[in-house]
């Protein structure tokens, strides 16, 4: 099989052949048909972050494909079986966390494409209880973005527990910000989304949002207080300078839902405001088995869109670039023989 290799951190993926992987008890082979380009693939690949994965790997929490083999015990799966392999590889099922519905915070946790092999290649393993199966009717190159950019803004937006008629400000429309803002409207939310390129903010538009401000022109903070101050405000944009600018932008009792991951800065926090005007600061990580079941099957009712483009994943350096330039509508997604 065919894989995107990272050799060593910063530099290219080498594209090279490798054995097939054979499945362990408790795990499936899936023949990738899509893989979709996540910035932390990119965090990944350049070692960016504090724990870092061990190359050789191969990077990608986004794949989705067809059950081609079970390991010793599988019984819940089947062969042709369509999955989705997210960024939550596998987790203890024992601490407090994941008994609590928390699996997401498991410290035993193995992480798609950085603790283990991921889905930049024809081929991968994934633990059966954390394959989740995808609706009929939903494609491989829709459901592979669905697998995290989708999942991490669901459950950012069930974190801040957002109701109808809140505003919720949307900080970044790109991969994930353009399913965001999906996701508030379909909880009923009014939505402020903010970007620096104007066909990120056009698409905001199209897909619903009710304001749209243009981080380049206009005061982000001032726009949203204009408005009353967000309820919620979702910080998507890799930029601590946009987790500030939005945080500024909260009405008294506002939550800001920290999501990406900037490989350096920090966000200060001004103790005085913050007391007084109760806001709240809350960290979101990914989603669960039962957020993506949840996320999987909108998309399979027809309630949320996703935009994307599709690429061989021999020009996964080509792609990776693109993303670092800001060059990305949305999400890229790697077609490996997907139907579409």
């Amino acid at each position: 099989m065919k894989a995107a290799v990272v050799r060593e951190f910063g530099k290219p993926l080498v594209i090279e052949e490798r054995t097939d992987p054979e499945p362990g008890p408790g795990q499936v082979r899936v023949r990738v048909e899509a893989s979709g380009l996540c910035h932390t693939d990119i965090h990944a690949a350049h070692g960016d972050w504090p724990v870092r994965p061990t190359p050789p790997f191969v990077p990608g929490h986004e794949g989705v494909g067809l059950v081609e083999r079970l390991g010793d015990g599988v019984t819940h799966l089947a062969v042709g079986s369509r999955v989705a392999v997210p960024w939550l590889g596998k987790a203890c099922g024992r601490c407090e966390h994941c008994r609590s519905g928390w699996e997401t915070l498991c410290e035993s946790q193995v992480n798609t494409g950085y603790g283990c092999d991921g889905g930049y290649a024809e081929k991968m393993l994934a633990w059966a209880d954390f394959a989740q199966p995808v609706p009929d009717g939903v494609s491989a190159l829709d459901a592979a973005p669905l697998t995290c950019a989708g999942v991490t803004t669901y459950k950012a937006l069930k974190v801040a527990d957002v109701r109808p008629a809140q505003l919720v400000a949307i900080s970044g429309v790109g991969g994930l910000g353009h399913l965001a803002v999906q996701y508030a409207k379909i909880a009923g939310a009014r939505v402020a989304a903010i970007d620096v390129t104007d066909d990120k903010l056009r698409l905001a538009r199209e897909l619903g949002a009710d304001i749209v401000i243009d981080a380049r022109t206009q005061d982000v903070a001032t726009e949203l207080k204009r408005h009353g101050g967000a309820h919620v405000a979702l910080a998507l944009a890799v930029n601590p300078a946009a987790f500030a600018a939005v945080y500024s932008g909260l009405r008294r009792g506002g939550k800001l839902v920290m999501v990406a991951l900037p490989a350096h800065g920090t966000l200060e926090v001004p103790i005085f405001d913050t007391v007084l005007n109760g806001t709240s600061i809350i960290g979101s990580i990914v989603g669960t088995r039962q957020d993506l079941a949840e996320v999987l099957q909108l998309h399979a009712e027809g309630r949320t869109e996703v935009i994307r483009e599709t690429r061989p994943l021999t020009a996964v350096n080509d792609c990776i670039a693109e993303v670092l330039g800001g060059q990305v509508k949305a999400r890229i997604v790697f077609d490996l023989g997907s139907e579409g």
